[in-house]
């Protein structure tokens, strides 16, 4: 394989003066420490170091050379403002990272957007059928850094559930609904809980209680990847997940202006993983089974990460993937 052109850029703007947004950054990393790696960003990291393990050469945001060679193809990773920044005789693959909805932008009938890469079947689906124009897609998941995520075997104790809370929209709702049963339930148990909300840590946080933790409770509406989840597998962590299904929640979007179903909160999953549920009565039937299996390690999640979503070969996806749009075009 030839060499890869990647680009990513996060979106920095002023804010309240020209060129404000240089000292905001170093104040915000004086008082919070390093930035913490974004879902879109993460997709771009993993990617590079998957490419790193398989020694395949790549440039990052080489703008010039673009102009320069009309004959090779942007890589894309998120952030629709890269795009407008590409000379238009370029022919890009876009994504991961791809706006929520197509009607976020209006680029699609505009630029040379050979290639889209949506993260995971449902998302794929949606687009395809939105779009307003006909793009060849392709589901791509990153790989998860199992070097780093791997499972500590002298747990502090053995009886912590780690619940993750990813409850984003109607938390008015379904904290009394779902949060809260579902800790009292474990509470009436006597388990001992370790608790992570989305947004609130840092990675290195998230690490220890995975340490601590033998299994997961994971409440999120849906996820295209899930990054968090993920890598709680890689720890050989079993979960619990809330997979209500159904419509795709974006209350940007739904009900009024997107109602499209059905989404998962766990895209990539076996029952290896653990178990799911739909609801806090689904929860109350499937809680005791569950905890059982467990303490029986009868789950494997970190086997079905080995075995599908290691860095390795998900940047050799990424080229099969570039290799077919390059011979199709020739």
């Amino acid at each position: 394989m030839n060499k890869l052109y990647v680009y990513y850029e996060e979106l920095e703007t002023d804010r309240w003066f020209k060129y404000d947004r240089f000292p905001r950054f170093l104040i915000r990393r004086i008082i919070r420490g390093p930035k913490q790696i974004s879902g879109v960003e993460r997709w771009f990291v993993n990617f590079l170091s998957g490419l790193q393990e398989i020694n395949q050469e790549y440039e990052v945001n080489n703008f010039k050379i673009l102009k320069e060679n009309a004959n090779i193809i942007a890589l894309v990773f998120g952030r629709p403002h890269v795009i407008e920044k590409l000379p238009s005789h370029t022919k890009i693959i876009y994504g991961p990272g791809l706006p929520s909805h197509p009607s976020e932008n209006s680029f699609w009938d505009i630029q040379n957007l050979v290639h889209l890469i949506a993260p995971c079947k449902w998302m794929e689906e949606m687009f395809n059928h939105d779009l307003p124009i006909k793009i060849p897609i392709s589901i791509w998941p990153s790989g998860i850094e199992t070097d780093k995520w791997k499972p500590n075997n002298y747990k502090i104790n053995k009886a912590t559930i780690l619940v993750y809370d990813k409850i984003r929209w109607k938390r008015d709702e379904f904290v009394p609904a779902l949060l809260e049963p579902v800790l009292n339930e474990l509470a009436a148990r006597s388990i001992n809980v370790e608790y992570v909300k989305y947004g609130k840590y840092k990675e290195a946080d998230y690490m220890k209680k995975l340490d601590k933790a033998s299994a997961m409770i994971f409440l999120c509406e849906h996820e295209t990847q899930g990054f968090a989840y993920l890598q709680a597998l890689s720890m050989n962590i079993p979960i619990l997940a809330w997979d209500r299904q159904g419509y795709w929640q974006d209350p940007k979007f739904f009900p009024k202006t997107v109602q499209f179903k059905d989404v998962t909160s766990v895209p990539y999953w076996s029952k290896s993983c653990g178990d799911k549920f739909k609801d806090i009565d689904e929860f109350n039937f499937k809680i005791n089974d569950f905890l059982n299996k467990v303490e029986e390690k009868k789950f494997q999640p970190r086997t079905y990460i080995l075995n599908n979503l290691t860095l390795k070969k998900q940047a050799r996806d990424y080229i099969d993937i570039v290799n077919k749009i390059t011979e199709s075009k020739s």
